[in-house]
């Protein structure tokens, strides 16, 4: 098998699937020296892993360690897509443009207490899009 990186490249040209894949897979690749159990490796097949990725506003970096120090350079963009993905769980539904007051207010009370991720789940319990929920 060609490596991943390769078998991806279809998902990237396809127009069904380049929308998502386009946005994922260049940070996937940071991930490549893990295999599907989570186990180290530097090669595949015999084919040295290219875990060279990039985020979506066009910087780039080189694996795990490079991927952390993207992170750490954007913790707004961290934290409002880390309380959105929370949010998104919680509500059952994706997050809408009508939600960003309650992300945000999340994020500065979660701020304001250091961060801590029980904050981030007490917030969400107290937003208004939880509190207005429809049960199905």
């Amino acid at each position: 098998l060609p490596p991943m990186r390769e078998r991806l490249a279809e998902h990237r040209t396809n127009p069904a699937c380049s929308g998502c894949h386009q946005l994922m897979d260049p940070v996937g690749f940071s991930l490549e020296n893990y295999d599907a159990v989570g186990r180290w490796r530097a090669a595949e097949d015999a084919t040295p892993i290219d875990a060279s990725g990039g985020l979506p506003d066009g910087s780039r970096f080189s694996g795990v360690s490079g991927l952390l120090r993207a992170v750490e350079n954007r913790p707004d963009a961290f934290l409002t897509t880390f309380t959105e993905k929370l949010l998104t769980y919680s509500l059952g539904r994706g997050v809408e443009y009508y939600d960003a007051p309650a992300v945000r207010k999340i994020v500065r009370d979660a701020r304001a207490k250091d961060l801590r991720f029980s904050e981030f789940i007490v917030g969400i319990a107290a937003s208004t899009p939880f509190q207005m929920r429809r049960s199905q």
